[in-house]
């Protein structure tokens, strides 16, 4: 029996140690979770009411096309419902894209360090992965357009880019796509989008209209606060959906995801909420890092790239992992001297200064 042989190198994703492992490793009565970028404020309580009346007919398969949550969904971003995709989250939209236009034949162009499932679908699929280095933590557009050729499939952007948070504004995205070949797939990964500040953050779907190539890629998984229900979706043209659809695996959502985000969808006022703490967080970590010489990227999402030239990202992670704190190494992102860190409540991010500093000292 042989696998494709692009798996044999090919490492599956290794989910971090459970928690109750963690306490009794060192000894913690509390661990405080700042690795995956969840939103620490947890999720609308619209969410809780729905799902407990979901319980009585969970025997029964969902909504294959999630007609109710599609209708929400294109009614909140003013768009056909015919605009959209979803699936257990982004990451399986992303699986479908690379499912449906990917081959050995053909090449994907992305940035590097960026999200990682880009590359790793396209590996699966056989294709050229052509990767991009980043600069000052943004994408090199310009280079990212020279990697393309006749054989290009796919190019992602990953705005705010994860891990660095830097985004691409709309100037230079506008710029970007009008020299893009229309035969190639844009892949705008938006998740997320609700984070985002900036003044310059271009509006995507206002530019549906005219580059029927793009895709816009965004989750409920990250400010709504349902990553436990991975429930994700695309906006494209109506065209390029229907030509991917048979991609797609049937019951790809299930009916407590489908429900859960339809309640939180209608919970503008908890994802403000999250987004102004979220804000608030960031520039205690700003504060923090001036003070301390560290240096960082500007983040739009919930996140923080932080470095430190006298120690690596796995020393800094493995000190705050004995002391509760869970964050996320950048050796394995691509910056060997940086941790990337959630930003947490407030309480949380205290906590985490006074464990951090006295390492640093």
């Amino acid at each position: 029996m042989e696998v494709k042989k692009q798996l044999l190198n090919l490492t599956p994703y290794k989910p971090g140690k459970p928690i109750e492992d963690v306490k009794r490793e060192y000894g913690l009565e509390k661990i405080v979770k700042l690795a995956s970028n969840e939103n620490p404020f947890g999720f609308s309580n619209k969410v809780k009411d729905v799902l407990q009346k979901q319980m009585d007919s969970i025997n029964i398969y969902p909504d294959g096309y999630a007609a109710e949550l599609r209708n929400a969904v294109a009614e909140h971003l003013k768009v056909s419902p015919r605009q959209l995709i979803f699936g257990n989250g982004s990451d399986e939209v992303v699986q479908i894209l690379c499912r449906a236009y990917l081959s050995p034949s053909k090449n994907t162009v992305m940035a590097k360090p960026t999200f990682p499932q880009y590359k790793h679908n396209a590996v699966i699929e056989g294709a050229d992965i052509r990767e991009v280095t980043l600069i000052e933590g943004a994408h090199d557009l310009e280079g990212m357009l020279s990697a393309i050729d006749e054989n290009t499939a796919i190019v992602w952007l990953c705005t705010p880019n994860n891990p660095t948070g830097v985004y691409i504004s709309e100037e230079d995205l506008l710029s970007f796509l009008s020299r893009v070949p229309n035969n190639v797939v844009v892949v705008v990964d938006e998740a997320y989008f609700e984070y985002v500040v900036a003044e310059d953050y271009p509006d995507s779907i206002s530019l549906l209209a005219n580059h029927p190539n793009l895709v816009i890629l965004r989750t409920f998984s990250k400010a709504y606060g349902l990553a436990g229900l991975r429930i994700g979706y695309g906006i494209a043209s109506e065209q390029l959906l229907q030509s991917i659809e048979p991609a797609r695996e049937p019951f790809n959502t299930s009916k407590l995801a489908q429900a859960a985000a339809i309640a939180a969808l209608s919970d503008q006022a908890f994802v403000n909420e999250s987004v102004l703490l979220n804000h608030e967080g960031l520039e205690q970590f700003y504060r923090f890092c001036d003070q301390h010489n560290l240096t960082y990227y500007q983040s739009q999402g919930n996140f923080i790239l932080m470095f430190h030239n006298s120690f690596t990202g796995d020393e800094m992670f493995q000190y705050l992992l004995e002391r509760g704190y869970i964050v996320r190494s950048g050796n394995a992102l691509g910056f060997p001297h940086a941790i990337r860190v959630t930003v947490g409540t407030a309480e949380q991010n205290k906590q985490f200064f006074e464990i951090l500093s006295s390492m640093l000292k």
